[in-house]
């Protein structure tokens, strides 16, 4: 080891030397490193770096909420999603020169009140702008909307979902509403393929929409899905939109990007048009997962506008926006300015009240909102959370419940699972809403009374009620009489058809008799066989239990 000590040292001396000689000016420093082996557990280890981060998504709105209303948002035409094409299009529609707007007084209210239902403020002063831009089913060149000052903003959306292992566990989340603006809507354009031509049908063209601009609080598809079907049960709560995305009434376009936390916001991408709650949580996990890989492989994620393609599951680019475009935004010339008041006591005099909106008014008489209801159905009748979801969620089905709790006297968790299992099952199997139900709550009590009275036992109640949906107007009682499906307690009857279920299944009996009381539940199973599912099951166990000991 000393022997190579002084090798290094002389090997160094000589390339000092060496270095002097052919570059006389330059000072050189070399330093002495030592040749012996490191003692690690006295050297200070070096700190080792933190992985970084995992990329996440983020994810913003854009909703387009078409405003349920007779007639359209500045013209007198009506509203109606079937129509013959152009058959609802006013002079003021098609954009015949000289026509003027002439606002909705009903669209102004609807987005007032979906304003207050997400805790926004309400401008009393709001403006109208032109947003200039060319397609073919737009006939002015451009659309009436708030750029500048919008009817409502610096809301808050909070949802609600399912969550953990069990997908019992409710979660909830906030997002922040940058404003509701009111615009109209284009026309529709539709595309034939086979001739190569474009026909346009405006009979959409000026109906009114409330633009909603989510801001990026999301992180996944789960949780904007789950805002925007929280949104949707608000709007229809409120009657201010019907909500149906399949006929385009709730339209959203997602902004999606991904960036790791602490770090500013990555390069977005919008997905346009998505039409269902489904395909939009599928869209933006798609659209994340998508966004990752790019990354990860050294790439750049391009700021373009894609589609969601449900038979792949993939989004699919639509165009890049490279180039901003320019709408060439100015004020509306044919428009005053909005005005609403706080109440009937900031009305200027002389002001006609049918004509005025007053947000008092309006705030007075909101309904019960949707996350309200839910804690209460919870809190009032000792349901599980789930079944809240699922009552609130479909339309009419807590009207439903509460009716047949109204007419009957079972407990409200008895009667959950019958509306909740049965009756949604059936609905769903005949696509049909709850309001066309064939079994009436009153209908659905009575056959709960009759199981609850010991007449009919569980199975024979839901074979009722199967023949009750396919014979509409028919009654439990009626049912239950005319295929003779009452409860056999019979005393002497049930001991003959449990003796004979004994003798005929003497492994069973043995294995009783050692211990295995389990296996009485499989003869209680034969003996309802024989008798249909109509033997009392609390007379049949002690019978076997007295035969079997």
């Amino acid at each position: 080891m000393a022997a190579s000590s002084v090798a290094a040292s002389e090997l160094l001396y000589n390339m000092k030397k060496q270095i002097l000689i052919l570059h006389p000016k330059v000072s050189c420093i070399i330093r002495r490193i030592s040749t012996r082996s490191p003692r690690r557990y006295n050297q200070p280890q070096p700190s080792a770096k933190s992985a970084p981060e995992q990329l996440v998504g983020v994810v913003g709105l854009e909703i387009h909420a078409q405003i349920h209303s007779n007639t359209k948002l500045f013209s007198g035409s009506s509203v109606c999603f079937s129509a013959p094409p152009n058959s609802l299009v006013s002079f003021f529609d098609a954009s015949l020169p000289g026509t003027l707007p002439v606002l909705n007084r009903r669209c102004v209210e609807a987005a007032v009140m979906t304003g207050l239902s997400l805790n926004c403020t309400i401008n009393r002063k709001s403006l109208f702008d032109r947003k200039h831009y060319f397609y073919a089913d737009l006939p002015a060149g451009y659309q009436i909307t708030q750029q500048r000052r919008p009817i409502a903003v610096d809301g808050m959306l909070t949802y609600s979902f399912l969550g953990g292992k069990k997908r019992n566990q409710v979660i909830r989340k906030n997002v922040h509403i940058k404003q509701i603006q009111l615009e109209q809507d284009s026309g529709k354009s539709l595309h034939d393929d086979l001739r190569s031509q474009t026909l346009i049908d405006l009979n959409r063209a000026g109906v009114g929409l409330m633009e909603l601009v989510m801001e990026p609080d999301m992180s996944c598809g789960e949780e904007a899905a789950a805002a925007v079907r929280e949104l949707q049960l608000i709007l229809q709560a409120l009657g201010t939109c019907q909500g149906n995305m399949s006929e385009g009434q709730l339209r959203v376009d997602a902004n999606v990007s991904v960036h790791r936390p602490h770090e500013p916001l990555g390069t977005r991408t919008e997905v346009k048009n998505i039409n269902s709650v489904r395909y939009l949580a599928r869209a933006i996990d798609y659209e994340i997962r998508r966004q990752i890989d790019v990354l990860q492989r050294g790439g750049m994620v391009q700021n373009e506008t894609r589609a969601y393609d449900s038979k792949s599951g993939e989004t699919v680019p639509m165009r890049d926006k490279e180039g901003l475009q320019d709408y060439r935004f100015m004020p509306e010339p044919n428009l005053p300015p909005l005005i609403v008041y706080e109440d009937n006591a900031s009305l200027p005099t002389g002001t006609d009240l049918c004509q005025a909106v007053v947000v008092q008014k309006i705030r007075e008489g909101l309904p019960e909102l949707p996350s309200v209801r839910r804690d209460r159905l919870v809190q009032t009748y000792g349901i599980l959370t789930e079944h809240s979801f699922t009552l609130v969620n479909e339309d009419g089905l807590v009207e439903y419940f509460e009716a047949v709790l109204k007419a009957t006297k079972r407990a409200p968790r008895n009667v959950i699972g019958w509306v909740t299992n049965e009756l949604l099952s059936y609905l769903k199997q005949h696509d049909m809403s709850v309001s066309q139900s064939p079994v009436t709550p009153p209908a659905l009590a009575e056959l709960l009374e009759l199981q609850e009275m010991g007449h009919i036992s569980s199975s024979v109640a839901k074979q009722v009620f199967q023949e009750m949906w396919r014979s509409s107007g028919k009654t439990a009682t009626q049912i239950i009489h005319e295929q003779d499906l009452g409860l056999v307690s019979n005393t002497a009857q049930l001991h003959s058809i449990c003796q004979k279920v004994v003798d005929s299944h003497p492994d069973e009996v043995h294995a009783i008799r050692n211990g295995n009381k389990k296996v009485l539940n499989k003869l209680m199973g034969l003996v309802q066989k024989e008798t249909k599912g109509r033997a009392d099951p609390v007379l049949v166990r002690t019978i076997l239990q007295e035969k079997t000991s």
